[in-house]
């Protein structure tokens, strides 16, 4: 198992390229279960998580292969329908294999998923919802077990925003027969970008990116290419890790219409935002940074994925902020460890009050999940020593060659053996 070492004091500047978007590119991938022949997807970024859901894929006789950031697929129309354990227990979106599944194949056996433990995130609402559209559904050791004839288009009603709901649904209903249409859909660029995709393949979609979408149902699709999105959570961290060193760096690839929450709230900390064009960002900062709350929501909200990132940010701001995490009921985990490091943080229900220090100090510290990992690592740069970052096969997990590319911009960071 590997650990990362960081040095910290180190002052980041320089420019730097952000990845394609994994939350994107794990739908998208999945969604070419729908269709049969060949598919080439671009700005893929070659993470633990990609691969996890390429070996899925070919468990189901889809012939993958990774060339750069470029994913080569060929569905060779077989009717394999199981996700086994071994590999679902890693990662929570391979679920996102149930609606095509169903769609094309008629049946499915998906065993329940794993993933970063923040909290429960079940799968009632997916099951519920194709269930409405005439499957047949039970639970039976550990795996959902699915079948149906041909899928029938319904009124889908989430209780609750589910982006990965939303997603499996809108799969399942692009080859269903009728009408679908989903209520209370999720809205993140994400869901957008896989619409996006199917309705290339020929699918009829209305409504994206909307919190209404209605789907017309087609008999088949057809193959296609497509280039993903970029990770606004990416570019949001690395805007995290320039604005905490008091850096300045150029952020080339950043989705800039799906981070104005971000971006108001860090120029509310004082981090100076110059926007070059459409694509390309310059962040700096001087001085100490100032302290704000922050309410984690769903989107266009402060998105859960950047909390414990930005938390790392306020151990060092001027003054007290108060963290709120409305999303996830255990996202607080990365507390302790940032406690280890000499932060001053009380966890009050589902908010963390933190109050700024004047400095960090090197620690061993351990990753409970992919963006608690970030934001040790956001904090060891700037902490007095070495900090040693523990399981980082979470942050493998999400982030592309992310220690190469703050190294590229003059952080000390050594990868190694042995870790916890």
């Amino acid at each position: 198992m590997e650990k990362l070492v960081i040095e910290g004091g180190n002052t980041l500047k320089g420019k730097v390229k952000v990845s394609g978007s994994k939350n994107a590119s794990l739908p998208i991938i999945a969604a070419t279960i729908l269709c049969d022949g060949e598919y080439k997807i671009d700005n893929v970024p070659n993470l633990r998580d990609v691969r996890t859901l390429l070996k899925l894929l070919s468990l189901l006789d889809i012939e993958p292969s990774f060339n750069g950031n470029e994913i080569l697929l060929k569905n060779k129309n077989d009717d394999a329908f199981e996700a086994p354990y071994d590999l679902v227990k890693t990662m929570r979106a391979s679920i996102l294999v149930l609606g095509p599944l169903l769609a094309k194949r008629r049946k499915a056996r998906v065993s329940l998923p794993g993933g970063c433990a923040i909290g429960e995130r079940p799968v009632d609402q997916h099951i519920k919802a194709l269930k409405q559209m005439g499957a047949n559904i039970n639970i039976e050791h550990g795996y959902i077990v699915a079948e149906c004839d041909r899928l029938k288009g319904a009124d889908i009603y989430f209780d609750l925003v589910t982006v990965t709901g939303t997603e499996n649904v809108l799969m399942a209903a692009v080859l269903a027969e009728g009408k679908t249409t989903i209520y209370n859909a999720a809205i993140e660029p994400e869901v957008i970008d896989l619409a996006n995709f199917l309705k290339k393949m020929g699918a009829k979609i209305e409504g994206i990116g909307t919190k209404t979408i209605t789907v017309y149902g087609v008999d088949s699709l057809s193959p296609a290419n497509y280039s993903v999105m970029n990770d606004r959570i990416e570019a949001a961290t690395l805007m995290c890790a320039a604005a905490i060193t008091g850096g300045d760096v150029e952020i080339e690839g950043v989705p800039q219409e799906c981070l104005t929450t971000v971006f108001e709230k860090l120029s509310e900390t004082g981090v100076s935002i110059d926007f070059i064009n459409d694509k390309r960002v310059r962040v700096s900062s001087t001085g100490r940074l100032k302290a704000a709350d922050v309410t984690t929501q769903v989107y266009p909200g402060f998105p859960t994925d950047l909390q414990a990132q930005f938390m790392a940010l306020m151990c060092v701001a001027d003054g007290v902020s108060v963290i709120t995490e409305t999303i996830f009921e255990n996202r607080f985990m990365h507390v302790a460890e940032l406690k280890r490091m000499g932060a001053d943080i009380r966890l009050k229900d589902r908010s963390a009050v933190v109050n700024g220090v004047e400095k960090l100090s090197g620690a061993h510290v351990m990753a409970s999940d992919l963006r608690a990992s970030a934001s040790l690592v956001i904090a060891g740069l700037v902490a007095d020593g070495e900090t040693h970052v523990h399981r980082i096969y979470h942050l493998d997990r999400g982030y592309e060659r992310f220690d190469e590319k703050l190294n590229s911009l003059g952080a000390k960071i050594k990868r190694e053996e042995n870790g916890v």
